[in-house]
């Protein structure tokens, strides 16, 4: 463990070990900051993925320093940062200070100056979002919102909007999301059970339709209606 105290010098493997262990030790972190975290970079994440980068780099990177610092100081802002997230829960005028509310960057197909001058964005970025969302007019926008983590919420005006089945009140099929029962040649068991079939049912079906084994399968699923869809190595 000479490798996780400062030292006038390291070795290749001591180098290596300290990567592997700040690697594996910023995993965990991730993983009890939660989802939020990494999906969303909202003021208080960015500023704990600043800080803790910093942190973990400077061992990482010089031999004097030990990893017992960065780490511990970590852990104390984990538990600050979880904490904040807590106190946010509680008490709202601390979750609109640091998660604010979203302002209008369009308003009824007008662009809100005021609210660009705010987000700190050009026109140029505005134009690029909407292109983007497949919009080529800004008129079209019955509103967009500047989001607290950086991203724009776009609606259109109603006459815009795409025609579905609801408006004419149209029967549709019911959502399905086909199960993954094959992936890389190797058979899922637990999906096959979930729909009452195995793997000789299985692999009967793939050679009596695609004249092949599993092991030539890149990707094999199944929807409620039995539809099996196969894709091969090509």
């Amino acid at each position: 463990m000479d490798f996780f105290h400062s030292q006038e010098t390291l070795t290749t493997i001591q180098w290596i070990l300290r990567a592997v262990v700040g690697f594996l030790f910023l995993l965990i972190v991730a993983k009890l900051m939660g989802q939020r975290a990494i999906s969303q970079l909202r003021l208080i994440d960015f500023v704990m993925a600043l800080v803790l980068g910093n942190i973990i780099a400077h061992p990482l990177s010089d031999e004097k320093l030990g990893m017992k610092g960065s780490m511990i100081t970590t852990i104390v802002l984990v538990v600050l940062y979880t904490g904040g997230l807590w106190i946010t829960l509680k008490f709202t005028f601390i979750e609109k200070l640091l998660d604010p509310p979203p302002f209008p960057l369009i308003k009824n197909g007008e662009i809100m100056y005021k609210g660009l001058k705010k987000a700190k964005i050009t026109i140029h970025h505005l134009l690029a979002e909407l292109r983007v969302e497949k919009i080529e007019d800004i008129s079209k926008v019955a509103l967009a919102l500047w989001e607290s983590n950086g991203k724009i919420s776009i609606f259109l005006e109603p006459k815009y909007e795409p025609i579905t089945p609801a408006i004419y009140n149209l029967k549709v099929e019911p959502f399905d999301l086909p199960r993954t029962i094959i992936k890389e040649g190797r058979i899922n068991v637990q999906e096959l059970n979930q729909i009452d079939k195995n793997e000789d049912w299985l692999i009967t079906n793939i050679k009596s339709q695609h004249h092949t084994d599993v092991n030539n399968v890149l990707l094999a699923t199944i929807d409620l209606k039995m539809n099996l869809k196969v894709f091969l190595y090509k």
